[in-house]
């Protein structure tokens, strides 16, 4: 039997179409070069070739065509092998991809084997090596922030101050938010504030019932819906979202944010953009006389054939470490330790949001309504601690975190884990089992200098490039944090009524919320920081850098959005830059 025949409708719509994926350009000189195709990089494509320069996109990974190459988009789980389940083996060869993907997603995450790494220290180095990048994957959860973020640094005394402020983003929060389609209901919290939205998605009826009991006892926490780039409506010629709950193999309706679905046909549709798969940048080229990059040196992961292509500027957006390893293995007479690093600090400060705590608890009632419904977010409770002046809201530690949660109807999976045996418990499998709430807690971890990547000195890959060593420990801080993020959830769901309340506290391995940031930061100081307000090398102007490894601080939301935002921003800067002939 074959799989499914569905499809969805407009089919031949342009967000599908084949973008140019150009294996032999014609001139190996561009306005601009963009290294990376995922969030940051598709939107600065999309940003780059709207403003009318010829721009050459880089991609290390494979070709992805939207739709047409989302092979298990609707297949059933009795069409895998292992019913969607990781096997034995499959997880001994990954042990760190298989933490995220299943039979159905693995397409879009690399190989273990063929991509190795050294931890130092654990952490996870989630990776997707095609176009797109991990715009595929990604959870989608878009949130700004705030002053109380981009101020932190500077009132705490931990790592250097942002050189933007709120006021600063503002308007390309604005922007992207117009162009990606985030739904979500406005809450007018300063800690959180409030964006662009399309209709909210709605909680179901454990979930509201939480939220409300909580609002009755500490007025000042809210529980509100996840905001998240799944359209509810129709927008920009995409979506909307058909609540399949199955976005990470791929959504061949456009229904949430990727660059296949959205930044990158915007950029193809100009007329301006050459689209390069298969194309490792093995180093960025600096002009001593210039002083600025002229280019890249890339390498054909598949004949390893090495070829130059030339910019006036570059964007450099090929995640976070990856992207300070670049630099680091960019050396010239100017800059031994890796291009635009006279502060030293490439590879430093690495950052990801620490994941591992929160609890269950069961909800009684509502024995009347039973499916929970495929709905591909859940509610979200924003930071409540450490929070303006207030001294009964300050904790011993700095900074704070959030919650994701879901409630859900338990069925036989869940109903397994309860006490039981024999005939009565298997009738009791065969019925809806009572309405479970989850809560986890995602929490700002500070800016480290000692949290790194290097490159290693004698271990290379098989395209003779240098391994990278990460080193990465939480501290004392983050232990603090987690302390209370577990006395919290205790808190939360005792007041709320539920029982059978189980909590945990654990620290997964650093990179499990695939959240890493910092080491390129930007400050005002080009002595301890490495770009400018405008993500804009201090030390080589043409070069910009906006994907995650940009982040001063963490900050306690998931930092896609943000990510956009500045990529937009520095685009706009950039143009202004070379209308004015200063790059």
């Amino acid at each position: 039997m074959g799989a499914p025949s569905q499809r969805p409708p407009n089919g031949d719509s342009v967000q599908q179409a084949a973008l140019i994926n150009t294996k032999g350009v014609d001139t190996h000189t561009f306005d601009a070069i963009v290294i990376g195709s995922g969030i940051s990089g598709g939107w600065a494509a999309k940003e780059l070739c709207g403003k009318g320069l010829k721009t050459l996109v880089l991609e290390r990974g494979r070709n992805i065509v939207h739709v047409k190459d989302y092979d298990t988009a609707f297949k059933s789980p009795w069409y895998f092998p292992h019913r969607l389940r990781n096997s034995d083996q499959d997880k001994a060869d990954n042990p760190i991809q298989s933490t995220v993907y299943d039979e159905a997603t693995k397409q879009f995450f690399v190989s273990d084997k063929e991509h190795p790494y050294i931890q130092e220290k654990p952490f996870h180095w989630v990776r997707g090596y095609q176009l797109g990048g991990r715009s595929l994957t990604w959870g989608r959860q878009c949130y700004r922030l705030s002053d109380l973020d981009f101020g932190a640094n500077q009132a705490d005394g931990h790592g250097v101050d942002w050189p933007i402020r709120y006021k600063d983003i503002a308007p390309w929060y604005d922007y992207v938010e117009q162009f990606v389609g985030i739904s979500g209901q406005a809450e007018g919290l300063a800690q959180l504030p409030d964006g662009q939205f399309l209709p909210p998605m709605e909680m179901n009826c454990a979930e509201t019932q939480f939220a409300q009991r909580i609002k009755a006892h500490y007025p000042e926490r809210v529980i509100t819906i996840a905001r998240v780039a799944n359209l509810t409506q129709g927008w920009n010629g995409r979506g909307p979202c058909q609540f399949r709950n199955l976005c990470m193999r791929g959504c061949p309706f456009s229904g949430y944010f990727s660059s296949n679905a959205a930044t990158l046909p915007a950029a193809q549709s100009t007329g301006n953009l050459t689209l390069l798969t298969d194309a490792i940048v093995i180093e960025v080229l600096y002009d001593e006389t210039t002083r600025k990059a002229k280019g890249v040196r890339v390498m054909d992961q598949h004949t390893h054939q090495v070829t130059e292509y030339f910019a006036r500027i570059l964007f450099i957006n090929a995640s976070t470490i990856a992207t300070a390893a670049l630099l680091l293995g960019s050396v010239s007479r100017s800059f031994p330790q890796g291009l635009g690093n006279s502060s030293g600090q490439v590879g430093h400060n690495l950052m990801d949001h620490h994941t591992g705590t929160g609890g269950f608890g069961i909800l009684e009632g509502f024995e009347d309504q039973y499916y929970a419904g495929r709905r591909p977010a859940g509610f979200y409770v924003p930071r409540f601690v450490n929070l303006g002046t207030d001294k009964n809201n300050r904790k011993e530690y700095v900074r704070g975190f959030g919650y994701q949660g879901i409630g859900i109807r338990m069925e036989w999976p869940e109903l397994t884990t309860l006490e039981g045996f024999g005939p009565d418990f298997k009738e009791k499998l065969l019925k809806p089992g009572p309405w479970q709430l989850w809560m986890g807690a995602y929490g700002e971890t500070l800016p480290y200098y000692e949290n790194h990547i290097q490159l290693s000195k004698d271990q290379k890959d098989q395209w003779g490039l240098p391994l990278v060593k990460i080193h990465f420990e939480y501290q004392a801080n983050e232990e603090a944090m987690r302390e209370d993020e577990e006395a919290y959830t205790m808190e939360m769901m005792k007041a709320a009524g539920l029982t059978g309340i189980s909590t945990y506290r654990h620290f997964d391995a650093p990179g499990s919320a695939v959240h890493e940031m910092g080491t390129v930061r930007m400050g005002n100081d080009p002595r301890t920081s490495v770009l400018n307000g405008y993500n804009q090398m201090h030390d080589v102007p043409n070069v910009f850098i906006t994907d995650g490894s940009c982040m001063t601080s963490s900050a306690w939301q998931n930092p896609s959005l943000t990510y956009m935002a500045l990529t937009a921003r520095a685009c706009d800067y950039a143009l202004s830059e070379l209308k004015a002939g200063r790059l």
